[in-house]
């Protein structure tokens, strides 16, 4: 069984909560794709952990749990993170975490010039999370970057490093005017973040096809979400790699593999952050009183999210594009205050209505069409079956159902790994 766990929005979904949940029924999880640009917040009977290179499936003691080609990891943050995960008694060893040889690093270079990039764009930047992502993207395609391998070959990594430096020295102190960048500065990186890592660095690739011939069940955990893929998203204002399920496979070094089952994840009501067009956000006293109920900030950087009600049109647009089998619907209980709930069903662009997601450059032009449904005004936090849910909540998910024209499977009412009720 191969099955992935993907994003419908903008990212921000609840997608680690569901992976903590979902891998007690497999054996391996694995990230295909993304960078510590985001996180994952995962709260269960071990504690509250915010997870952004590791896969959510390291805190159950019997998954395996990879980093996959598809990745961009910076390796200074994932030992911090192993560092962290373990002060609170989360076991980590060669046996349950494994990083592929052919995944790219993310070098303090790629953080300077994110950030050296965003301010010479200044009203015009892109919302990046500043951690490098894309300028590691770019390098991975201009063949001129380490990977997680060549860590392994010292004696090969060291000719190579020259080599970068001079070259990356043409834009950081040619093109932005900055100090360069030294052979000695990255040489010593290596030796102080990468030595401690490679015991856990192999063909990731090779293990996966073992384990699948095996039987083994794989879970692959996307990072972000459909509106946020380089080429299906919100362009330009997007990740720097591929968020959709259907890349699981190729990300996580097993192209020759065929998903079984892609599960989307979505919440009651719409978050996003940084930087782009969101058609249905809310704004003023509206906003702050949904932006509280849920604790809408970044896991990763703590940005306030930007919020509004649940949109049918990019909802549909993602669930089409993350091929989603199934659907599980989060924070439901952070809508419990409302008596009336909003739903943006349709976009008004230039007089016209809108069902469909429209190209990006004309999502600034676009107006939210909104309808009004009724809520059910009361605490559903402690609903284990759906026959506890109110008919007003049971009403909100069936609505959904129908306008998105995709089944809800699972449905959270709260932040806990056992806070859900199953619906199918």
């Amino acid at each position: 069984m191969l099955t992935s766990i993907c994003g419908i929005n903008w990212g921000d979904e609840g997608k680690g909560r569901m992976v903590d949940l979902l891998s007690a029924d497999y054996d391996i999880v694995c990230r295909y794709q993304g960078g510590n640009n985001a996180g994952h917040t995962v709260i269960n009977e071990k504690g509250q952990f915010i997870l952004n290179l590791l896969p959510s499936g390291i805190l159950r003691d019997n998954v395996v749990n990879v980093l996959g080609l598809g990745m961009v990891i910076d390796i200074r943050h994932l030992c911090e993170e192993i560092s962290r995960l373990r002060e609170k008694g989360i076991r980590i060893t060669p046996e349950n975490l494994k990083i592929s040889d052919r995944a790219v690093i993310t070098m303090p270079y790629h953080v300077l010039m994110d950030c050296l990039e965003e301010d010479r764009l200044a009203g015009k930047k892109f919302g990046s999370t500043r951690r490098g992502i894309a300028p590691a993207y770019a390098d991975r395609y201009m063949k001129k970057t380490f990977r997680m391998g060549e860590l392994l070959h010292p004696e090969l990594l060291q000719g190579k490093i020259s080599d970068i430096a001079e070259w990356k020295n043409l834009t950081v102190e040619g093109g932005y005017r900055h100090a360069p960048v030294t052979a000695a500065e990255i040489g010593e990186y290596f030796k102080t973040f990468g030595e401690p890592l490679k015991d856990y660095i192999c063909d990731t690739g090779l293990y996966l096809n073992e384990a699948h011939r095996a039987g083994k069940k794989i879970l692959f955990e996307a990072q972000l979400g459909a509106l946020r893929d380089i080429d299906y998203g919100i362009i330009p204002y997007t990740s720097s790699s591929y968020t959709i399920a259907s890349y699981a496979p190729i990300g996580a070094g097993v192209p020759n593999l065929k998903l079984d089952k892609s599960i989307g994840i979505m919440k009651a009501y719409s978050t996003c952050v940084g930087e782009g067009p969101f058609t249905a956000e809310y704004f003023g006293e509206k906003a702050e009183k949904l932006r509280e109920a849920g604790g809408e900030y970044g896991a990763a950087t703590g940005r306030p999210r930007r919020v509004g009600p649940f949109d049918v049109v990019a909802s549909s647009y993602g669930i089409r594009c993350q091929g989603a089998d199934e659907i599980a619907l989060t924070k439901l209980d952070i809508l419990s205050g409302y008596r009336e709930i909003e739903i943006c069903t349709a976009y008004e662009l230039d007089g016209k209505i809108l069902h469909e997601f429209p190209y990006p450059d004309e999502l600034g032009r676009c107006k939210p069409v909104f309808e009004t449904v009724k809520g059910w005004n009361c605490d559903i936090s402690g609903c284990r079956k759906p026959s506890d849910l109110p008919k007003e909540a049971l009403d909100y998910i069936h609505l959904l159902e129908k306008l998105c024209a995709c089944k809800i499977t699972y449905v959270s009412v709260g932040a806990e790994r056992d806070a859900y009720v199953r619906l199918q």
